[in-house]
């Protein structure tokens, strides 16, 4: 792992602070360009870390009932072999938002595990 150091504003750090040991998964988020509507995913996923969840809230959490909605529709429609180049696309952004939420998950619950 690389240490950095970088200069922000003062509001910025203190935006940065505040989002505490998930800072790095906010930053990778936000520069893994996704560019379909599974970018409305991804700011769900930052907006919940921002709030600087604890470990616990980390494991137990889960993207909105309309996002979870549109990925069962996306892999229904892979598998019945209808899905088009655009939603092929945002089908792989989902899949790769999820493996980034699975090792979040993996992390925080190492964190946790630590705390006992």
């Amino acid at each position: 792992m690389v240490q950095m150091t970088v200069q922000l504003s003062d509001e910025l750090a203190e935006r940065c602070r505040a989002v505490g040991p998930w800072l790095s998964t906010v930053i990778e988020l936000s520069l893994s360009g996704f560019k379909t509507p599974a970018s409305a995913t991804v700011s769900e996923v930052i907006e919940f870390l921002c709030e600087n969840p604890s470990p616990d809230e980390i494991t137990a959490f889960h993207v909105s009932e309309s996002a979870q909605s549109r990925l069962h529709r996306l892999l229904a429609l892979n598998e019945a072999g209808f899905l088009s180049v655009s939603e092929k696309a945002e089908l792989d952004e989902l899949q790769r938002l999820e493996h980034m939420i699975i090792m979040l998950k993996v992390r925080a619950a190492k964190m946790d595990h630590k705390e006992q």
